[in-house]
């Protein structure tokens, strides 16, 4: 894998990461969570290199490499991917995004559907509606809903948070112990510069995300697990009703980060999709 940073056409530095590869491979762009740094994490390179395919992955703005943008909508971030996306002459590609990833991902499918030929996303948000019920289900929603007093708010909010262990079930900590390890220390590695990358990742879920889930025209495929106390699986079902091309996997047991294990299979559904 190696890491280049760039600068954007308005001038911000933007960090991403490209595992290479052959000329006609696959290529798999990769939407990370929050908080992350951006870099292609072992398990998605591994699950990747069986399949031949090459990884591209962006940091969004305010996680190390990449200046922050306050105010950056979910369109926003993805419209750096597909600069980034010009600049290695990378015509065609599937998506996949976990988590706050998910929205980035769909992002993609409703600016330049001709270039995407599969979309996934893992355990990902649904747009925000207004309505308390869009919270019910998780078990740490602060950050969220201080969001939406604004970015001071959110950032004071971070001053004092913690990490609630009850976001994860045991499912989710046996996976964080086992292949999917490097997820943990890389959200720590996300976190280390300040909150503002988080900040502005939770302020853009819960603003208009700068397209309309009609015009993402590529095959979606939903995976959600039944357990996620993070992303609870109403905004799965959600995405599923305003989509105009998707289906929804529901994974039993599964939570926020277990549910990453499905990630080889998804794959290659995101393949056959764009063999069709």
């Amino acid at each position: 894998m190696t890491r280049q940073d760039v600068r954007t056409a308005d001038g911000r530095a933007l960090r991403f990461f490209d595992t290479g590869g052959a000329p006609d491979a696959p290529v798999l762009v990769w939407h990370h969570g929050t908080p992350q740094t951006g870099a292609v994490i072992a398990p998605v390179a591994a699950a990747a290199e069986a399949r031949g395919m090459r990884v591209l992955s962006v940091t969004r703005p305010g996680y190390p490499g990449s200046d922050v943008r306050p105010g950056r909508s979910i369109a926003d971030a993805a419209l750096d991917i597909l600069a980034v996306a010009d600049l290695l002459g990378v015509e065609r590609f599937v998506t996949v995004g976990a988590s706050g990833g998910g929205p980035h991902a769909l992002a993609l499918g409703a600016l330049d559907p001709a270039r995407v030929a599969a979309i996934v996303t893992l355990a990902g948000l649904s747009p925000f509606d207004g309505s308390p019920d869009w919270f019910s289900g998780m078990a740490s929603p602060g950050g969220l809903r201080s969001a939406l007093s604004g970015r001071e708010a959110r950032l004071a909010y971070a001053e004092t948070a913690e990490f609630d262990p009850e976001s994860f079930t045991p499912r989710d900590y046996d996976t964080l112990n086992a292949d999917w390890g490097p997820l943990g220390a890389d959200a720590g590695a996300g976190a280390a510069e300040g909150p503002a990358g988080e900040a502005d990742d939770d302020l853009a879920y819960v603003s208009p995300w700068g397209f309309d889930l009609r015009s993402v025209r590529p095959p979606v495929l939903l995976v959600q697990g039944d357990s996620d106390r993070v992303v609870p699986p109403q905004h799965a079902a959600s995405l599923l009703e305003r989509l105009p091309d998707a289906e929804l996997w529901i994974r039993p047991r599964e939570g926020h980060i277990s549910v990453l294990t499905a990630l080889g299979v998804t794959l290659d559904w995101a393949l056959a999709q764009a063999a069709a």
